[in-house]
């Protein structure tokens, strides 16, 4: 593969405008017990970022529900002001009343607030990319999105996405306003929505997985140890690499707490997995 070719693959457009490296950064993981409270230890978070950054990574996924509140904070602190081309993604649409509790809360007055908090804690005058976190089954998703089309017309958000959505869900959301991506579950253990991600590859949508690793790449060992011990890779490289290989729309956000994990993780886009290895692993 030519390096231009090679460049080409490993960046992707949001909304077709916004290039970015397909592998990114989850900060989910820098929060409490249960994503609840602030990060442990918020030194070392921080420097996770940094390092993120440093080591070319230009899309950082986040939310308000994570913490809640905290994660956006810690961003801002850790990166603000922000390099140029830095796109942060985060996402509204969760009450939180506890460690593990997640409480859908697609009300209008809801959004409108997250937003607005979103934009506050984030230091950003325009978020690029806003995620709707859960579609409230309590309340037509043309009413949730009401605040999210005021927001868009104010150029307080760019583009947006769904997440953990279906194709109905998508096509129902985009007679409201466009749709640059979905953030579904989605890993080598757990490809229940394949029909989504084909669906969004045809649009030229960016698919986001979310749990890219599963439970942990030990659960995938079995399948993918001797792909790895030939590529001299950790199985956790392999199952990344296999996303990067599996749709040219696919934006990784592996998350994590350790400057170690996170320079493994970022590694991953550096294995050229063959036809061979790819069909063992899809099988």
């Amino acid at each position: 593969m030519s390096n231009t070719a090679k460049q080409a693959a490993s960046t992707f457009k949001i909304g077709g405008e916004l290039e970015i490296n397909r592998l990114g950064y989850g900060g989910m993981q820098l929060t409490g017990f249960g994503v609840w409270g602030d990060a442990p230890n918020r030194e070392t978070a921080k420097q996770v970022l940094r390092n993120a950054v440093e080591a070319g990574v230009n899309f950082i996924d986040t939310a308000d529900s994570y913490g809640p509140h905290t994660n956006e904070v810690l961003i801002a602190e850790a990166l603000h002001p922000y390099p140029a081309g830095l796109l942060i993604a985060t996402k509204g649409g969760f009450d939180r009343t506890g460690p593990n509790q997640w409480v859908t809360n697609g009300r209008p007055e809801h959004i409108r607030e997250a937003i607005e908090g979103s934009l506050q804690r984030l230091k950003l005058d325009c978020i690029d990319l806003w995620q709707l976190h859960r579609v409230d089954p309590k309340v037509p998703v043309e009413e949730t999105l009401g605040p999210v089309v005021e927001a868009v017309q104010a150029g307080k958000i760019r583009h947006v996405g769904l997440s953990e959505v279906g194709i109905e869900d998508i096509e129902r959301a985009e007679k409201v306003l466009p749709i640059v991506s979905v953030q579904n579950l989605y890993n080598l253990g757990n490809r229940k929505w394949e029909d989504v991600l084909d669906y969004t590859t045809q649009r030229g949508m960016a698919f986001i997985p979310w749990y890219p690793l599963a439970s942990g790449p030990d659960k995938l060992a079995s399948k993918i140890q001797a792909i790895a011990q030939k590529h001299g890779a950790t199985t956790a490289q392999i199952a990344l690499a296999w996303l990067l290989k599996r749709s040219p729309n696919i934006l990784l956000i592996p998350g994590t707490s350790s400057p170690e994990h996170l320079k493994e993780n970022l590694a991953a886009d550096q294995i050229e997995l063959s036809e061979e290895d790819v069909a063992a692993l899809s099988e």
